[in-house]
């Protein structure tokens, strides 16, 4: 199946692609998994501690609430840029750096604490520190995780990756609580800053093989909006964000009304709040351990939208019982579809995006689902303000049903196109002393194609499209010549010779694919119906013959 084709695929079911616990075979994925449990843990020590101790220093709400508000802030904020770094340089040593400072700014935090000259406005800073450091290095984490294992393993790899969080949520929080009791919060801060450097040591030694560029890295504004204008124009990723954002937004009520179920619903107390926490962070385990075998069994579209069913009748039921063990049984359900619709979409992402763009690619779905679930969460808390838990509840289920039907119009396909980057077997012929900063250029190429096949030529055009504004092409068009009919002329612009040359070595195998595909039309084969030409050309002008160009960035076309 070739990029751009979402929806359509044919599909024959699959056997267990290994288990669950299959990826944990591999050496460096089970290093470095086994130590993400001890930093996930040290996260939730810290928010536990971190609000606990701004109980201490502030008598405001507010305050208390801003502690949750100053640890997801980065998440928001840094994801995108931090995906953006860990495409342009070595995605191990900026996992180790993001480590590196959370775990400084947690033990300089827990050095102030214990010479007791913590404030509220300080404790909130560090909470934003050393959340931004772990939002730099989640994105190198995650686009890293298929280097560590096979192509056959990774659905499973994504799995235990939620796993691992959803294990430590399940525990995290109490023993965090039992620590601020014994020894206070100081002592929480040091110990999150020590369960940082396990995950630090086993980044360290994986001997990552890192193949830097033959070109300098994109300057950070064009690299972010290079990662944006791919999955806007790759069509599996951008349904996968649609669909995570939507389904974010529409089953975000279970956690963010926990509270209110507990005490209005069920007429309980903060110990029946942490168990219905615990029933969904159980769900979550379990249903995570099924991914793989999930995605062996059906296609993911049927599969997410069973999941959305089961999220809809499980969050009426929520919002109808009274009684504790059927509330119980319907948060285990929630927990188990909302993992399993967010880990396969995150496979969708991770299967769909070629290497020089996965970090940023994944960035932006740990945005949407972040964006999605923080603003479901206040536009559902209104909804309860103004009418009642229960009918928040169970509006929020037939929200999340109707999500099902969202499939027939933004189908998510099994996407399993081959995204190995491929390295093209010719450079451009250049007559003028070019830098990488010379442009903009313009690429103009000729079509000689049968009229009577115009029609299929368009249609694979319409993908070529798609394919040169997601590696970098601007301003894309397809013009006809009105005297030869038989003549196309296909024609981009890219802002810079170095952001050309980067768009030449982003093809991936399916990319070239879809090139074959059009040359077939083609009868014309000669070098000439390609033309790059540099547009405005003020700059390769010079005033004096003897003048040089002040640039001095060169660029050798034969390096591999």
């Amino acid at each position: 199946m070739q990029r751009g084709e979402p929806s359509g695929d044919t599909f024959a079911p699959q056997p267990p692609e290994g288990g669950a616990f299959a990826p944990l075979l591999e050496p460096t994925f089970r290093r470095i998994w086994t130590a993400s449990l001890f930093s996930n843990f040290g996260q939730l020590f810290l928010g536990v501690g971190a609000a606990w101790e701004m109980t201490r220093l502030s008598n405001s709400p507010s305050m208390v609430a801003l502690v949750q508000s100053a640890m997801m802030l980065p998440l928001v904020l840094v994801t995108l840029p931090a995906g953006a770094i860990a495409d342009m340089f070595d995605r191990r040593r900026i996992a180790m750096t993001g480590l590196t400072f959370s775990a400084i700014c947690a033990a300089v935090l827990a050095g102030i604490a214990f010479l007791g000259l913590v404030t509220p406005w300080l404790l909130l800073a560090f909470c934003v520190l050393i959340g931004g450091g772990v939002a730099l290095y989640s994105p190198s984490w995650q686009a890293s995780i298929p280097e560590q294992v096979s192509r056959e393993h990774l659905p499973a790899a994504v799995a235990l990756g939620t796993i691992s969080y959803n294990l430590a949520r399940s525990f995290g929080p109490a023993l965090g609580g039992l620590i601020v009791v014994i020894y206070g919060a100081k002592a929480v801060f040091g110990m999150t800053a020590l369960l940082y450097l396990p995950l630090l040591f086993a980044f360290f030694f994986w001997r990552r093989r890192h193949t830097p560029s033959r070109l300098p890295p994109e300057r950070m504004d064009r690299a972010i909006v290079g990662g944006v204008r791919y999955a806007l124009h790759a069509p599996a990723i951008r349904t996968a964000l649609v669909r995570v954002l939507v389904f974010g937004l529409s089953t975000a009520t279970a956690s963010a009304l926990a509270p209110l179920i507990a005490r209005d619903l069920l007429h309980g107390d903060a110990s029946t709040f942490g168990v219905l926490l615990g029933a969904q962070g159980v769900g979550a385990v379990t249903g995570a351990l099924f991914v793989s075998r999930i995605r062996g069994a059906m296609p993911t579209e049927p599969a997410l939208r069973i999941f959305a069913v089961g999220t809809g009748l499980a969050l009426v039921t929520i919002g109808m019982s009274h009684a504790i063990v059927l509330t119980c049984a319907a948060f285990l359900v929630v927990g188990a579809c909302n993992i399993l619709t967010i880990a396969m979409l995150n496979v969708t992402v991770q299967l769909s995006a070629p290497r020089w763009v996965t970090a940023r690619a994944l960035s932006l779905f740990s945005s949407a689902i972040t964006a999605g679930i923080g603003l479901g969460a206040w536009g559902w808390g209104e909804v309860a303000a103004g009418r009642s838990v229960a009918f928040a509840l169970v509006a929020s289920g037939l929200a999340v049903g109707a999500t099902a039907l969202l499939g027939l119009l933004l189908p998510v396909g099994r996407d399993e196109t081959d995204t190995a980057e491929v390295a093209l077997g010719h450079e451009p012929a250049v007559g003028m002393a070019l830098t990488l900063r010379s442009g903009p250029v313009v690429i103009e190429v000729d079509y000689e194609v049968d009229p009577g096949q115009a029609r299929e030529f368009y249609a694979v055009m319409m993908r070529m499209q798609s394919m040169r504004k997601r590696n970098g092409g601007f301003e894309w068009s397809l013009a006809r010549d009105i005297a030869d009919p038989a003549l196309w002329t296909e024609r981009y612009h890219c802002p810079t010779w170095g952001d050309y040359l980067r768009l030449r070595d982003r093809f991936t195998q399916a990319d070239i694919e879809i090139q074959k595909e059009a040359d077939r039309f083609n009868r014309l084969h000669h070098a000439g119906r390609v033309r790059r030409r540099l547009e405005r050309p003020f700059g390769s002008v010079r005033w004096k013959a003897d003048s040089l160009d002040p640039r001095q960035e060169t660029v050798s076309w034969m390096t591999p």
